[in-house]
């Protein structure tokens, strides 16, 4: 079926949401006009719906293969690139320096959300380069930006990240790559990665590897990791791809689904890397690049669930099946009206908290508020984890409104939701997302969690006198959610682990409320703003109630579970 990017969604979220019109008063981001906004949104989303998303269907059917040597890619997926990168869409947030456009974090958040819903497995090439384009300006020596950065911000060249081996998964301290220093400012990369998605196409002149490895004198930990740029082909001074590296694609993994994105196992053999940033300083340089991409990862959760709502929607207004109170298809059932209203309102609830997450990122850029990065970094968990888990549970709901016809996968429902399970995991699973929120992210003692809150708070209580069913129960969530944060920081660490999970999934229904409020107020009390955020905060809202006395729990009955018990 066709797909439809999500144009005046973004639109109305930043025009009335988000208060964009602050970012356009900073001097930084003072040409992001209205115009310029609606154009993009426009463009981006013209391109998605009418060149990328037929590609959906064949990515999946077709996927990427290994012929002797070289990745070949699905049946169009060469010319959705193009388009991409022809479009200046890889490069929308990179320098003006070296080809970049220098626009708001914001605007690349919605287009890659919009590229995603309409074929994440492509979609996956272009957040890796974005990702590497960031690093590579906050790290890089002058000369490999110089280098690098015009042709992976062109499109000509595009970036992967190589952290995981087969004995260090979300435990990165326990890789064994090394990098042995070759005389001349360049370094042998010997080791094998694993996991490595769009590690090799044949629609790019270079492929460029992010790769961390350790250094002879690095220390067993993740203090003892650098970070490389190890290209598949060895450029000129002029940028012009060489002689092949000493690198390859071993295998292909057979997944569950992403199958027109090749996820590699890559092997290094002496292969010729140059530093990125400081010796033992990697993991400091590819944070970097995975911070922004766990907002990216979210969106595509959030991507995902638009394109598994449009599909179920459509099939719910043609299935004509038993007698319904209201029409004649199945859109009529009760029953339907909730699992569709539940996949809508979930779906605004997260696409607003990761664009409030990205307005923060942009807000930090202009300003170098510390509230700003505060924000940031505490809403990125959530937007990362809540977006994923919207998409899965949006996919899956999908497959029920279908029916039966879910299961068969000619109907293309399945593959939602087979595209989107990985993205709970990659970037940093979502449990650990949840531990980060309630550690690192709370290290203040909650000052920006409690910041938040109060602006959730007065937000509801100015709403108050004009929509009182909707504002009273987000103000008293918001309370709950604040009573909740101040019993967490008192707790000890594995206390708080125990209920990480639980705690972020409460802040972000709470999140959504609030605004889902926003949106209501701002389009009208008859309104479909209005009527959606009712769905919401009437049947979604309540279940911040459970979610705080789960972390209220504690570890102590997980603990009390004596090894014999778990196979009794």
């Amino acid at each position: 079926m066709p797909y439809s990017a999500p144009v005046a969604d973004y639109q109305f979220l930043f025009d009335h949401v988000i208060g964009f019109e602050r970012l356009r008063e900073t001097e930084k981001f003072a040409e992001a006009s209205a115009d310029v906004t609606s154009a993009i949104l426009q463009e981006a989303g013209k391109m998605a719906n009418e060149v990328l998303a037929p590609l959906n269907r064949v990515g999946d059917e077709q996927p990427a293969k290994l012929e002797n040597g070289v990745v070949r890619t699905s049946p169009g997926f060469a010319e959705g690139y193009r388009a991409i990168a022809e479009g200046g869409w890889i490069g929308m947030v990179a320098d003006p320096e070296y080809g970049g456009l220098g626009l708001p974090f914001s605007f690349q958040n919605a287009v890659n959300e919009m590229i995603g819903g309409a074929c994440l497995s492509l979609q996956l090439n272009p957040l890796m380069t974005q990702g590497q384009i960031e690093a590579l300006e906050a790290h890089a020596s002058d000369e490999i930006k110089a280098l690098y950065l015009p042709k992976l911000i062109s499109g000509e060249w595009c970036g992967t990240m190589n952290l995981t081996e087969p004995q260090a998964g979300s435990d990165v301290g326990a890789l064994k790559t090394k990098a042995e220093p070759n005389g001349d400012g360049t370094y042998a990369i010997t080791g094998q990665k694993i996991y490595i998605s769009w590690a090799d196409n044949d629609f790019t002149e270079n492929v460029c590897h992010l790769v961390l490895a350790r250094l002879p004198d690095g220390k067993p930990s993740t203090k003892g990791i650098s970070l490389f740029m190890v290209p598949r082909n060895i450029p000129d001074a002029e940028g012009t791809p060489g002689v092949a590296n000493s690198l390859k694609v071993v295998s292909l993994e057979h997944k569950m689904g992403l199958h027109g994105s090749p996820t590699a196992v890559m092997q290094y053999d002496g292969a010729t890397g140059w530093l990125v940033g400081e010796p033992h300083g990697g993991m400091e340089a590819m944070f970097t690049m995975m911070n922004n991409a766990r907002v990216g990862v979210g969106g595509q959760g959030i991507a995902v669930a638009e394109a598994a709502y449009q599909h179920a929607l459509a099939y719910a207004q043609e299935r004509k099946q038993g007698r319904a109170p209201e029409g004649d298809s199945i859109l009529g059932h009760a029953d339907v009206r909730r699992m569709l209203g539940q996949m809508k309102a979930d779906v605004f609830a997260a696409r607003a908290i990761a664009a409030a997450c990205a307005f923060a990122i942009d807000m930090e850029h202009a300003t170098g508020d510390e509230a700003w990065e505060a924000r940031a970094g505490l809403l990125t968990p959530i937007a990362k984890a809540f977006g994923t888990d919207i998409g899965n549970e949006v996919a899956a709901l999908g497959i029920q409104v279908h029916g039966g016809m879910g299961f068969i996968e000619e109907t293309g429902a399945a593959q939602f939701a087979r595209d989107v399970r990985v993205t709970t995991i990659y970037e940093g699973t979502n449990g650990i997302q949840s531990m980060d929120l309630v550690a690192r992210k709370m290290m203040d003692g909650g000052e920006a969690a409690y910041a938040l809150i109060d602006d959730m708070e007065a937000y509801a209580e100015g709403c108050k006198a004009d929509f009182p069913e909707l504002a009273e129960p987000v103000f008293t969530a918001a309370e709950t959610l604040r009573e909740t944060t101040e019993w967490l920081v008192q707790e000890d660490m594995n206390d708080r682990f125990a209920g990480a999970v639980p705690y972020l999934r409460l802040f972000a229904r709470v999140l959504g409320g609030y605004y889902h409020l926003c949106a209501a107020a701002a389009a009208g009390a008859d309104s479909t703003r209005a009527r959606l955020a009712r769905i919401y905060i009437q049947r979604l809202l309540p279940e911040h109630i459970g979610l705080a006395e789960h972390v209220r729990l504690g570890a102590d009955d997980l603990y009390a579970m004596r090894d014999e018990d778990w196979a009794a």
